[in-house]
């Protein structure tokens, strides 16, 4: 890509790949066809129809239309194919899922982003307390349960998106009342207990930090249309930002990124709200910000590395900490050689205003770090080379493609490397 232009136009967010991908596995939960609407058309969602369909469902997924359809036999398979497992973090949702319908699950360790350590204590000692036994053999997840899980009183160390999904959708089927304490509350835990409500579950709280789950004996399939992404809704914004651009962004919503537009606004963005969206426009160079990550309502670590990206073509010194995972900051030494200043230490980074970003060839590590990079290539004079794209492909539908009609100078090489 060749940096320096703004990015002009509108982009539509899809549906979020933190919320469709469990909303797969919750459909693991009924038997029957359970259709989701509004499904992004990203890598991950191929792997995890890959993974239901190892277990012995079907899935249809047509990507022009944004849709899949999930056939869930009355009989499904208790292991998950460790391979498929291993390729993305959030196939351990099946775990609660299938405890819940089957008494057992096998589930390799599963793999995902090397954005640091994420513990599945939480998701284990969870399951413990409700009557399952859970063990790690040969790197499987081994959980078993005689009979039917039974409701119990969980509290949280840490208000683990994961665990909360896996025990939320364990105490669905479990005998009694669940209740979940210090639960994340991020919208796409609101996602999914609006399915497994639709699907008859018994929840309440949703959106908030204790949830409440009478156990039923059965649920059913259902039709159900997937939250709109607010990490890529926030990708769009910082881009806008960055570039001194004007973006409209259709179906994303606002309400779930108040401090990251609240932050954008300090910076220099001016966000609107218009039908079915917001617009973020800016003029002239960003002013710095400092940020620090925390769970939902916080500042979401998903967009820590754009935010960095955008501090390196900020004014100012900006001190940016990082409160979730342990190794976010390894893209720094990519946006290093970008010829940002930044300074790692322990969990936070400090940026220093740099004259200018200079094209050079960088590798993604993980999602969000590949989005960030190219973010920052769009500002950096000369050609920038984004190698490893296959991550960004895991989180962002037509990343390329939308770029392009935003105005950018960007093109995808046969051999799955962007270069601009």
């Amino acid at each position: 890509m060749t940096g320096g232009t703004r990015l002009v136009g509108e982009v539509a967010v899809p549906g979020a790949k933190n919320s469709v991908l469990k909303l797969m596995a919750a459909s693991l939960l009924a038997p029957g066809r359970t259709t989701l609407d509004a499904v992004p058309d990203i890598l991950d969602v191929s792997v995890m129809a890959d993974v239901l369909r190892g277990l012995g469902a079907g899935a249809e997924r047509d990507r022009a239309g944004g849709r899949i359809v999930i056939d869930i036999p009355e009989v499904v398979d208790a292991t998950a194919d460790a391979e498929l497992v291993r390729r993305i973090r959030a196939s351990v949702a099946i775990l609660g899922p299938l405890v819940a319908r089957r008494g057992e699950a096998r589930v390799a360790l599963p793999g995902g982003d090397a954005i640091g350590s994420r513990a599945l204590d939480i998701h284990m000692n969870g399951l413990t307390k409700l009557g399952a036994v859970v063990d790690v053999e040969a790197g499987v997840l081994v959980a078993r349960c005689s009979g039917r899980l039974q409701g119990a009183s969980i509290w949280l160390d840490f208000p683990s998106v994961g665990a909360t999904e896996n025990l939320l959708m364990a105490g669905a089927l479990a005998k009694g009342t669940t209740v979940i304490d210090n639960a994340a509350q991020e919208p796409e835990i609101a996602d999914l207990c609006a399915l497994l409500t639709a699907m008859g579950a018994r929840i309440d709280g949703a959106g908030t930090s204790t949830l409440v789950i009478e156990g039923v004996e059965g649920l059913r399939p259902v039709l159900h249309r997937t939250v709109p992404d607010r990490i890529v809704a926030g990708t769009w914004a910082i881009g806008a930002l960055m570039t001194g651009g004007d973006v409209t962004i259709r179906h994303g919503r606002a309400e779930h990124l108040g401090i990251v537009l609240e932050k954008l606004v300090g910076a220099g963005a001016v966000v609107e709200l218009v039908e079915d969206g917001f617009r973020v426009s800016a003029d002239g160079r960003p002013r710095s910000i400092d940020v620090v990550t925390l769970p939902y309502p916080g500042f979401p670590t998903d967009l820590l590395p754009q935010v960095i990206a955008l501090e390196a073509v900020s004014e100012g010194i900006s001190l940016i900490t990082e409160n979730v995972f342990d190794s976010r900051f390894v893209f720094c030494r990519e946006l290093h050689a970008l010829g940002a200043d930044l300074r790692t230490d322990g969990h936070h980074v400090v940026v220093r205003p740099t004259p200018r970003l200079t094209g050079a060839s960088v590798l993604a590590s993980d999602v969000r770090a590949g989005a960030a990079l190219v973010l920052a290539g769009l500002m950096a004079e000369g050609t920038t080379v984004v190698r490893d794209v296959h991550h960004i492909d895991r989180g962002y539908a037509h990343f390329v493609e939308n770029l392009t009609a935003l105005g950018a100078e960007i093109r995808r090489e046969p051999s799955s490397v962007a270069a601009a």
